[in-house]
């Protein structure tokens, strides 16, 4: 199938609603990312033009992307294991584009899971040793995001490289070792985590986009130490079926990439209610929603500058610069800028809760609660097709090495098994965190209700990445507020510092369901700021 540049864009557009790269429109800064000898560098509009001019195949693109994880993500220790499947994946797309049946906008486009999700025909390593010594065997079943990507016609690579069972935020994985920072030659900053290796990946261009999770900035984190788009969407909103689970009322999946088109392409399609789990959104989602993001979204939007969430009495001259950079930024693209107090903040998100649930008469409201997560551990097993009784086995030849991790867990076995029985979803504690969750909402809605917000805006983290084997500044960080409210919130790259390294994410912030508003307004600032540098490796 051979077209021209105007006929591809034509064909495109019509098949999956949404324009594609023009030098002066809303798709600018996207034309800047591309590299006419690697597709792999641009976004998936671009490559998906390249295919239908003829200029390559899902192949011959899926092919150099593995070549690339075989090098560049072995030496940065950024990949898990790679998929056997992904040439006969890219071989069938190509088949549907030469019979003009297309599935959408991410048919045949390379993309990576993370090392916690199930994906058929590879083993889950959670990135630990022992996990990965405890259940070598290969699994049948996809996770419930990785079956919805293939479904959209996706490449899968494989699985990216993380911290064990996704614990930390520092991309140390004892099964693959220390993920690389890749705008660190000398190979000592961390890249963040734990979706370290999701994040390192779309920013060398080994994939388009990568699923992370995030509990408490697992997306958000490495996305400002690489300088990629992170998204943490509402909670909810992405299902976590054949996911090893964290804390079932924090943990929340979502894309990283280079740019935020291309992270709504992901999401639009992960997005949705699946009754495996039962805290998932049961609002109807439409897919295409977010297949067309408005590059003027920002004209005439009010954004709320949280100042307490920016502690500039602790930030280095060099990431306040580019924090009010990105400031400028968003006011140069047509937003009032205002500050904002927001009722609900950092500082006092934790009191009121436990407040508000003392007042309620209820019980204190664990966001750790180790029923929630023993629940979650058995139906993880239980997904995957084992009897009731195989499924307790399997959870009992993890629980050591799970534990070591997740340590509010029971050391005695039958204490463990006591609280497996209650499903995560009518758990006390969660249940008393979920109600707090909704009253902390209410308050800030309506308090940016009253102040006419669109959304709120702070810097994602107030500093730069650290060495990976030294402790992290002591300066508190929104990370956790964001998913204790649940709240969708997109990072993107704000600018870099003398030496090269990422010095700082903007991140836009909105209330439950207001993701595609987010998206916008993150994919205008991208348009204005243009601040993603693809590092040298």
């Amino acid at each position: 199938m051979s077209l021209s540049r105007r006929d591809a864009l034509r064909y495109f557009g019509a098949l999956f609603a949404f324009p594609l790269t023009t030098r002066n429109g809303p798709w600018a800064f996207a034309s800047d990312l591309c590299m006419a000898d690697d597709p792999l560098r641009g976004t998936i509009a671009q490559y998906q033009a390249g295919r239908l001019r003829g200029e390559y195949t899902a192949l011959e693109v899926t092919l150099r992307a593995l070549a690339q994880c075989r090098t560049t993500g072995a030496r940065l220790r950024a990949v898990d294991v790679l998929a056997e499947t992904a040439a006969a994946e890219a071989r069938r797309s190509d088949a549907r584009l030469r019979a003009k049946a297309l599935r959408g906008p991410l048919d045949g486009v390379p993309l990576f899971a993370k090392s916690i999700y199930d994906m058929e025909g590879t083993s889950t390593s959670a990135s630990s040793a022992e996990w990965a010594r405890l259940f070598p065997g290969r699994l049948r079943r996809d996770a419930i995001e990785v079956e919805r990507l293939r479904a959209a016609g996706a490449v899968l690579l494989g699985k990216t490289a993380a911290d064990d069972f996704a614990y930390r935020g520092n991309g140390t994985s004892s099964f693959t070792g220390q993920v690389l920072n890749p705008h660190d030659a000398a190979g000592l900053k961390t890249p963040g985590g734990s979706s370290a290796g999701s994040a390192v990946a779309v920013a060398c261009g080994m994939a388009f986009c990568a699923l992370g999770t995030d509990d408490g900035g697992s997306n958000r984190i490495p996305a400002q130490f690489t300088g990629v788009v992170g998204m943490k969407p509402t909670f909810g909103l992405v299902p976590r079926s054949g996911v090893i689970p964290t804390w079932p009322v924090l943990d929340t999946h979502g894309p990283l990439a280079r740019t935020v088109a291309d992270a709504a392409l992901m999401l639009d399609a992960l997005a949705g209610h699946d009754a495996d789990d039962g805290l998932s959104r049961r609002t109807a989602w439409r897919r295409g929603v977010l297949g067309t993001l408005n590059g003027a979204a920002l004209r005439g939007a009010r954004l709320g500058f949280v100042e307490v969430h920016a502690p500039r009495a602790q930030m280095t001259a060099e990431c306040l610069q580019v924090l009010d950079a990105a400031l400028a930024d968003c006011a140069t693209a047509g937003a009032i800028v205002e500050s904002f107090a927001a009722p609900v903040d950092r500082t006092n998100y934790r009191d009121r809760f436990a407040a508000d649930a003392k007042a309620r008469g209820d019980v204190a409201p664990n966001a750790n609660s180790p029923a929630s997560t023993a629940n979650a551990l058995l139906r993880y097993f239980r997904r995957q097709g084992l009897s009731a009784s195989d499924a307790l086995a399997a959870v009992q030849q993890g629980h050591a090495p799970f534990r070591a991790f997740y340590d509010v867990l029971p050391t005695d076995w039958e204490a463990m098994v006591a609280l497996m029985r209650q499903p995560y979803e009518r758990d006390a504690a969660a249940v008393s965190f979920l109600a707090s969750r909704a009253q902390a909402v209410a308050a800030l809605a309506q308090s940016m209700h009253d102040r006419r917000l669109d959304a709120m805006i702070y810097p994602t983290m107030p500093f730069k990445a650290p060495d990976a084997l030294q402790a992290w500044p002591d300066v508190r960080t929104p990370l956790g507020y964001g998913n204790w409210l649940g709240l969708p919130e997109v990072s993107v790259p704000a600018g870099y510092g003398a030496d090269g390294l990422p010095a700082g994410n903007l991140s836009f912030v909105g209330l439950p369901g207001d993701d595609a508003k987010v998206l916008a307004l993150a994919h205008a600032y991208e348009q204005v700021s243009k601040r993603f540098r693809a590092p040298a490796v």
